[in-house]
């Protein structure tokens, strides 16, 4: 599944041929992925110029002058193709803009979603409401993981991924930070001390700002926008890599939590 970094990427990619831009048509070449498209969604964007475009959590949101904004997310293996060369069957929404670029939304698997939400209304649509902070940000820090964890039982990183704790985490980045900040997946996360709190905040913002910068991790149909593949996993030192050595020495195991598979050191992660 696309992570926080592959949405990040997807969002910069389709900024540089949209941003700005006049969306002259906008087509959906089916009636739903995971649930309906708006019905409205072609009539309300068509004509509509692009004012921006930016990410909550795993979200892409395409912000328009008609002061309503597209919020699509990618699902299990949905991405976005830029002047793709024809339209194929899995191509299920289309933008065309005023200056000839073709814009399409290729979901296979149709898990993905497309929302269209008001733009003074972005902040409490409920499934934005309901969001911890931003990961990147500055609302993400020792203090805030403290108070969420205080007193909790359950393991630290499936209170990572829980996004009303902090929005956007995934499987992936949560091994490989828990691995940096050298804090047991399995650690009860109200045990978790401040110091190693000190300890996670940076390297969950490092290992994210990494891997947007590798342009994400290539896992199943994932490409970024303009096709190319995320380069960002063979710089895992976990994830994946059960039975290879830890930079330590020690062998990489893995263990299932919360029906995902975990990746860490016995050695370096206490």
């Amino acid at each position: 599944m696309p992570e926080l970094p592959e949405v990040e990427t997807t969002v910069r990619g389709l900024a540089t041929v949209l941003d700005g831009e006049m969306i002259a048509r906008l087509r959906v070449n089916r009636a739903d992925l995971r649930r309906p498209f708006p019905e409205d969604l072609a009539q309300a964007l068509t004509g509509a110029r692009v004012t921006g475009l930016s990410r909550r959590a795993k979200y892409g949101l395409i912000h328009t002058d008609r002061a309503r904004t597209m919020v699509f997310h990618l699902g299990m293996s949905g991405r976005w193709r830029i002047d793709p060369g024809e339209i194929g069957k899995h191509d299920h929404l289309v933008i065309e803009t005023g200056s000839g670029h073709v814009l399409a939304l290729n979901d296979a698997r149709r898990f993905g979603s497309v929302d269209l939400v008001d733009a003074a209304g972005l902040d409490a649509w409920p499934t934005f409401a309901a969001l911890g902070p931003e990961p990147l940000g500055p609302g993400l820090s020792a203090r805030h993981l403290a108070d969420a964890f205080e007193a909790r039982f359950a393991a630290v990183k499936l209170l990572l991924l829980d996004q009303r704790i902090v929005a956007g985490l995934g499987n992936i980045y949560v091994c490989e930070a828990l691995n940096r900040a050298r804090i047991h997946p399995e650690r009860e996360a109200g045990q978790v001390s401040r110091a190693a709190l000190a300890r996670l905040v940076p390297a969950i913002k490092a290992v994210l700002a990494e891997a947007i910068a590798a342009g994400g991790s290539t896992l199943r149909d994932y490409a970024q926008p303009d096709g190319e593949l995320g380069y960002f996993a063979k710089d895992w030192r976990v994830y994946g890599r059960e039975g290879e050595n830890c930079a330590c020495g020690n062998p990489v195991q893995r263990i299932v939590q919360g029906g995902r598979s975990t990746f860490f050191c016995g050695k370096c992660q206490k």
